[in-house]
């Protein structure tokens, strides 16, 4: 059975425009996926990226066109410059890592908490709205608050799995073949690749 790691930011723009796509993927082809969200500037600084406002205003500015017709070949709303970024992504990442812990699927709470803060400008550091996303996508709302130390462990220790994979972005995907993908519009090969089309 196939599987994939797949490393992300919560406040990462293309990791929201990825969806739920990864699972569907996943799906498609019986491989299990952990989710692994990390803190994406920690990642930029151990493997020489640049964060976004540390670019310059050539790459700046391409970055907010290819936000907007990215968000127009995927069909979700998104606001390039959204009130809340960036934002503390501990919380969210926590949240997340909490509820994969109950060995469920996360797919559609990383998409919610991904569009709370890109299409629905609301702050994804704020438990309250963490609170309400969990309870939308079906889990407990108390998860905000469960074995948080856990949680930072696992947040931390994801960045240095990244590290040490290979990885230097987000969202980023490695098989369990060392095939690496970068960038949710990198997502129709890695189903190429997992469909044996790669």
């Amino acid at each position: 059975m196939p599987h994939i790691d797949y490393y992300f930011a919560t406040i990462s723009p293309f990791t929201y425009l990825s969806g739920t796509r990864p699972a569907e993927i996943a799906k498609k082809y019986g491989a299990t996926i952990t989710y692994k969200p990390l803190d994406i500037m920690g990642l930029f600084a151990r493997t020489g990226g640049v964060p976004p406002k540390d670019r310059h205003p050539n790459r700046q500015e391409y970055r907010l066109q290819e936000l907007v017709r990215r968000s127009k070949r995927a069909g979700m709303p998104l606001n390039p410059k959204p009130m809340f970024w960036p934002t503390n992504p501990a919380p969210s990442s926590y949240a997340i890592i909490a509820a994969q812990n109950t060995g469920a699927d996360v797919s559609e709470l990383v998409q919610a908490i991904g569009a709370a803060c890109w299409a629905e400008d609301r702050d994804i550091s704020q438990d309250d709205v963490l609170r309400d996303i969990l309870e939308k996508t079906g889990f407990d709302p108390a998860l905000v608050d469960k074995d948080m130390l856990t949680s930072a462990e696992t947040f931390g220790k994801n960045l240095e799995d990244a590290v040490n994979a290979g990885a230097f972005g987000a969202p980023f995907f490695i098989t369990d073949s060392d095939q690496r993908f970068w960038g949710e519009d990198r997502i129709d090969d890695l189903d190429a690749y997992l469909g044996g089309d790669l």
